[in-house]
């Protein structure tokens, strides 16, 4: 398999799937949309940044978390990209090593060489490491498909969870446990998407994914990530609504979840609350669960053609969303999912209909800083230090010591 083309299938896998009925780049809207939409197209917004610290040194120095996701592949075949990781990362977020399709190649097999060697390089540039997703109804092995029915559904996903993450304690700071379960087009009273877990496990499959996670590592900080959630439209309105119940339901049990990961795959700057998303954060929060922004990235379709233009566009998107989004103390740390364009999910996915390359991330795909990097940087800059140092910042903190 060439590890650089991303059909849709896996695009999925990587926990990348569209808005359902909302287009990719769906459009955001800022009180003062007018004057900033002006500024950017005519090069007025200044993304000027000062000094020569990185992205991680920039988010540290608030007691902040910045990260992107990547794969073994993508390491070891580029330097130059490992050099800007190595750079610019505190947290490593592991892609589709860690997920079932390509951990459990049979029903006896536990592929952990590459998770393996994720783990060591973390380690060596001092970086957490977050991975992506112990339970999820998308790139399920062939075998298990085939397999999983009732009688045998509970014993397969517990002897997963736990062999995972007792195998990576201690060295896996964060997981995704459980994968974009809340789908309200299902049309299901409760919210949640049809999936095979549901259908042989029924919902109580979500909080026995935790349980199992926490049995296996107490120390790891547990999430519950899904996407569109972040947009003022009537569809993202009713997908908050049922992850704040189900979010509820599962702390009223006392399930040993810790958190929210905020997916965040954004485009234009149209159609957004910020009113709205920073009440649903605090929502979140006031059930005393942090917060991960896991899979950032700016889609441009529907941006002009013109590079320049284009690439101011996307950093005001990130330094808007994010200057947002940080304003909630509960969120310990922002993930782009990629570092460079010339890895881009969206290349493969969402394609450019003028045929120009996709350009959503910090790195052009010759690894150059773009203004989405400054755009971020600025994000960083305007936040103001967090007053208490959290679980995550704290374990980072200690990494900084290690020989």
């Amino acid at each position: 398999m060439n590890h650089r083309q991303i059909t849709r299938r896996l695009a999925i896998a990587l926990g990348l799937s569209t808005f359902a009925g909302v287009s990719v780049s769906p459009l955001l809207k800022l009180e003062n949309l007018s004057q900033q939409a002006e500024a950017v197209e005519s090069g007025t917004q200044d993304f000027t940044v000062v000094g020569n610290a990185s992205l991680r040194e920039r988010a540290a120095a608030k007691r902040f978390l910045f990260g992107a996701a990547t794969g073994y592949y993508k390491l070891t075949n580029d330097a130059a990209l490992n050099a800007k990781f190595s750079q610019d990362c505190a947290i490593l977020m592991a892609e589709e090593d860690l997920l079932w399709g390509a951990l459990r190649p049979d029903a006896d097999t536990f592929a952990f060489t590459k998770g393996d060697w994720l783990i060591d390089y973390a380690r060596q540039h001092k970086m957490l490491v977050g991975a992506t997703h112990l339970v999820w109804h998308e790139y399920m092995p062939q075998w298990l498909e085939a397999k999983l029915n009732k009688q045998n559904a509970e014993q397969i996903l517990l002897q997963h969870i736990n062999k995972v993450v007792t195998r990576y304690a201690k060295k896996i700071h964060f997981w995704s446990v459980v994968n974009e379960a809340i789908l309200t087009s299902d049309k299901r009273p409760d919210g949640l998407r049809k999936t095979p877990w549901l259908e042989f496990l029924g919902p109580d499959y979500i909080e026995m994914a935790f349980r199992a996670a926490a049995a296996a590592d107490p120390q790891a900080l547990l999430l519950y990530n899904d996407n569109a959630l972040e947009y003022d439209i009537p569809y993202h309105d009713e997908r908050r609504a049922a992850v704040l119940k189900w979010l509820e339901r599962l702390k009223s049990k006392d399930t040993p979840i810790h958190g929210l990961g905020l997916q965040s795959h954004i485009g234009k700057l149209d159609n957004f609350s910020p009113k709205k998303l920073k009440t649903f954060l605090r929502d979140v929060a006031s059930l005393g669960l942090k917060i991960v922004i896991t899979e950032m990235d700016v889609g441009d379709a529907g941006m002009p053609t013109d590079i320049k233009v284009r690439d101011r566009m996307v950093a005001e998107v990130y330094k808007q969303f994010l200057s947002v989004v940080l304003e909630e103390p509960a969120v310990l740390g922002a993930i782009t999912w990629g570092l460079s364009d010339k890895y881009t999910w969206l290349s493969n996915y969402a394609p450019r209909e003028d045929g120009t390359p996709v350009r959503s991330l910090p790195y052009d795909a010759e690894m150059n800083r773009k203004l989405a990097w400054n755009g971020i940087a600025l994000a960083f800059e305007q936040l103001k230090q967090r007053r208490k140092s959290s679980k995550l910042w704290l374990a980072w903190r200690r990494l900084q010591t290690q020989v």
